[in-house]
C-alpha cells in the first residue's frame, strides 16, 4: 500500500493512537518506517489518508498511558476525531479471533470500590459512545457491542464473571481510558479492536509476548489498510 505521508503544519483533524507497542511497530512497517518525532508521552508521524491530515501517536499501554496521551493529543492538537485501532483479547465462545469490535460503550471493570457503592464507581468510568457520525457501509464486518477494559490481561479466573456481570466478548487495556478522556473534552472517538486471541477458563491461547508480537502483527495490518475507508466513513464526501 503507498501511503503518502505528508506534514501540514499542526493541523491534524484526524488522530489515531496506538496504544500498545507491538501495535505500533506494525503501524511503522505499514507505513513504511515514517520520520517519528518524541513528545512527553508518546512517539507520533503523520500520514494523509483519504485526503485528511492524520496523526498516529503512541499513546502507550494502560489506562494511565492512555488517558494521558489522549489528553495531551488533545489539548495539543485539537482534533474533530479520535481513532483508536488495535486488538483485544476474546473471550473463548463468545467471539473468533480476527472478529473486529467496534466500541460502543467501554467500561472499566477492574474498579473496587469498598467505602462505596461499587455500581456507582463503575458507571463512573463507563462510557457510551455515539456513533452516528459513522455512515453505513463499513469496511469491515464489525461487532458493534461493548468492550471492557482493565490494567491486566484477561484472568481465565475472571472469564465467566467477566460474561456474566458485564456482558463482555472481548477485553483490553485501553479502550475505556480512551473513551473517556474523549467524552470529557466532547471529541469524537472510534474505537475499533481486533481479536488477537482467546481466552479461557483454563488459559490464553498465546500468553507469552513472542506469540503476540507476531499475531498482533497479522491482525492489525487489515485494520490499519482499513483507516481510509473508515475516515470516509466519519466525513463522507471530503476526500
Amino acid at each position: 500500500m503507498n501511503l503518502e505521508l505528508e506534514s501540514r503544519g499542526e493541523n491534524f483533524p484526524i488522530a489515531i493512537i496506538i496504544s500498545a507497542g507491538e501495535e505500533w511497530r506494525t503501524a511503522l512497517k505499514v507505513f513504511n518506517d515514517p520520520m517519528v518525532k518524541p513528545s512527553p508521552i508518546g512517539d507520533y508521524f503523520t500520514s494523509t489518508l483519504a485526503g485528511h491530515n492524520c496523526l498516529f501517536y503512541h499513546g502507550g499501554w494502560g489506562k494511565v498511558s492512555a488517558a494521558a496521551g489522549t489528553q495531551y493529543v488533545i489539548d495539543r492538537w485539537h482534533p474533530e476525531l479520535l481513532i483508536n485501532p488495535g486488538t483485544c483479547g476474546g473471550l473463548e465462545g463468545q467471539i473468533a479471533v480476527g472478529e473486529v469490535i467496534l466500541a460502543s460503550e467501554t467500561v472499566i471493570y477492574d474498579i473496587v470500590e469498598r467505602m462505596g457503592d461499587q455500581q456507582a464507581a463503575l458507571d463512573h468510568y463507563s462510557t457510551r459512545i455515539d456513533l452516528s457520525f459513522l455512515h453505513p457501509p463499513y469496511p469491515h464486518n464489525v461487532r458493534v457491542c461493548r468492550l471492557v477494559s482493565a490494567d491486566q490481561d484477561i484472568d481465565p479466573g475472571m472469564v465467566n464473571q467477566l460474561i456474566a456481570d458485564f456482558q463482555a466478548v472481548a477485553a483490553d487495556w485501553e479502550s475505556a481510558a480512551i473513551a473517556w478522556t474523549a467524552a470529557r473534552n466532547s471529541t469524537r472517538v472510534l474505537i475499533l479492536r481486533v481479536v488477537s486471541d482467546l481466552v479461557s477458563t483454563k488459559g490464553g491461547e498465546i500468553y507469552s509476548i513472542g506469540d503476540f508480537s507476531s499475531r498482533a502483527d497479522e491482525v492489525m495490518r487489515p485494520l490499519l489498510r482499513a483507516l481510509p475507508a473508515w475516515i470516509d466513513c466519519a466525513f463522507p464526501g471530503e476526500r
